[in-house]
């Protein structure tokens, strides 16, 4: 709103002439940064990306008194693990994690049952220290096949004598 001109008005308030900027150059898409494609970057280490994925951090407890250790096992590490794999899972289907993507994992690993001597001591050396390190988690969940995403929880955790065809071993 402008003022009268017979208002006084100090020189630090009066309004400064703006300096007009240029037309910006259009914009092209070729940059080093830019996405080429609309699907997501895939492949190992690039983590899997969904929809309230953390939610899954308290579906993954409500297993914790169901769950079969092997001697040496930490529960930390067998849950964030775990957690990566479901979360993989989830994403994978484009939606948020459910209670079966934790049963899925589990099971896959041999968590819920009795699993395979070979499965133990694979997954033992695969599994320590994985609550402490990103990189680890992802390790874990990057050793689950593409293939193996799909299968039903029930099958998952019934015939863990396939589990070289489902892991990446």
């Amino acid at each position: 709103m402008t003022q009268p001109a017979y208002v006084p008005v100090r020189p630090t308030d009066r309004v400064r002439s703006s300096k007009a900027l240029s037309t910006p150059e259009p914009w092209r898409l070729g940059r080093p940064g830019d996405a080429m494609d609309l699907k997501a970057s895939s492949g190992p280490r690039f983590g899997s990306s969904g929809p309230d994925l953390g939610y899954g951090l308290k579906l993954a407890r409500r297993f914790d008194d169901r769950l079969v250790l092997g001697q040496g096992e930490d529960h930390h590490d067998v849950v964030a693990g775990c957690f990566a794999c479901a979360s993989r899972r989830a994403s994978h289907f484009g939606r948020a994690p459910v209670i079966f993507d934790y049963e899925w994992a589990y099971g896959i690993w041999g968590y819920l049952g009795s699993a395979p001597t070979d499965l133990v001591e694979w997954r033992q050396t695969l599994f320590r220290g994985a609550a402490h390190s990103y990189w680890d988690q992802r390790r874990i969940a990057d050793a689950v096949k593409a293939e193996a995403l799909t299968i039903s929880p029930g099958a998952a955790c019934a015939d863990l004598k396939l589990w070289k065809e489902r892991l990446i071993v």
